[in-house]
């Protein structure tokens, strides 16, 4: 059940939508089966018209803009975008819906009322994995589970990939695999087969059902990031949910949300809930947030809240410095520029202050349970 939180309605607010230019938003029609479900469903391209005197089609091209470049789907910015995935998470039948944890002061970092972001109208309960059941896409496949996540991405792969191919015969001849064995056409048992044996990932937490799921991996399409977060000078909902938008209409696959300031949770709730794409994090930045931004005040029981509260909301993957050990930081010491990775210089600043090694190296075990219970994926930050 969907239920609204207590806060007050937030101000109208609106997004840049409508078709890029010279181009028109198509979807192809794909029917997925996972055991006895199946449904009928849209995987989305983008169609670029080329001019007359050229003589040639339009081109087909990957899409990762989601419904704000489709001029006959309403964007209401309130209601999120449509939660596609629910009945996929439905049918497979391996979650359970529970209350979550209550929103604290300083999840927002101790916003005082008057500059507070409203929470997001609309909360659901979030999802966990069922004791003793799989629930993550790596471990569906390694166990020879085809999921509709893996049909969809084989979908949005392919789209366009027989005219490219047609056209590219010569150099994919002449080319060299490096050891890549990419099939003409991608199928959802070849998904399923490069995430089984660690070659690739579909970013898709269970707690973000608006995703269009994409792959990434050595013999799949290059993917981009590009990142965005709030700050203590600026902290607005209606700016970071707009360059998430300007972000995915330029072709980011994913977005990371590196917030700072304050209205951390609240403004991170709008983006998830309005991203066709995957959102990631730096917990510990939210973490540092939370204890004043004095590294020496952390501990691994702010950064396990922090984990969680993210999961619940939905945040697809997390980049976790946890390769950053004690015995290392020395080495830092000649270079020029010293550590240059955020999160890895909070995390040395700790280790040093407490002559202790780093609780995500000494915890990481937790931490994998806690992401593989919501289906976040990680991404190692080398931290130096």
């Amino acid at each position: 059940m969907t239920t609204p939180p207590n806060s007050g309605p937030a101000e109208s607010l609106r997004v840049t939508t409508g078709p890029l230019p010279a181009s028109a938003k198509r979807y192809a029609a794909i029917r997925i089966s996972s055991g006895p479900y199946s449904e009928d469903i849209r995987a989305p391209y983008r169609e670029i018209s080329l001019h007359p005197s050229s003589g040639e089609p339009p081109v087909r091209v990957y899409d990762t803009s989601g419904p704000y470049t489709d001029p006959d789907t309403q964007i209401d910015v309130h209601a999120g975008l449509a939660p596609i995935r629910s009945s996929w998470l439905t049918a497979r039948g391996d979650t359970i819906s529970y209350e979550g944890r209550a929103i604290r002061p300083e999840d927002n970092g101790r916003a005082p009322d008057k500059r507070l972001v409203p929470e997001f109208p609309m909360r659901r309960p979030p999802l966990q994995g069922k004791s003793g059941r799989p629930v993550t896409q790596l471990e569906y496949a390694r166990a020879g589970i085809i999921t509709s996540e893996m049909a969809y991405v084989a979908a949005r792969e392919n789209l366009g990939r027989e005219q490219r191919l047609s056209e590219a015969a010569e150099r994919l001849a002449d080319g060299e695999a490096f050891g890549a064995a990419i099939p003409e056409i991608i199928t959802p048992e070849f998904v399923r087969s490069e995430i089984a044996l660690g070659r690739a990932i579909i970013p898709a937490n269970i707690n973000h059902p608006e995703l269009e799921p994409m792959i990434i991996g050595r013999n799949f399409l290059v993917k981009i990031n590009a990142n965005i977060g709030n700050s203590a000078v600026t902290s607005s909902v209606e700016e970071e949910i707009e360059k998430m938008v300007w972000a995915i209409r330029w072709g980011a696959d994913t977005v990371m949300d590196l917030s700072t300031g304050r209205n951390i949770h609240n403004i991170r709730d709008w983006i998830i809930r309005n991203a066709p794409v995957p959102i990631g994090t730096v917990p510990i930045y939210q973490a540092l947030e939370k204890v004043g931004g004095d590294p020496d005040r952390l501990d691994w029981e702010v950064y396990r809240d922090t984990l969680i509260e993210q999961c619940e909301q939905g945040v697809d993957y997390f980049t976790i410095h946890a390769g950053v050990r004690l015995s290392y930081i020395h080495l830092t010491a000649r270079r020029v520029t010293g550590i240059v990775s955020r999160g890895g210089s909070i995390m040395a600043r700790w280790m040093l202050s407490k002559h202790r090694e780093s609780f995500l190296y000494e915890r990481f075990d937790e931490i994998c349970d806690i992401m593989r219970r919501y289906d976040v994926s990680f991404s190692l930050g080398d931290g130096l």
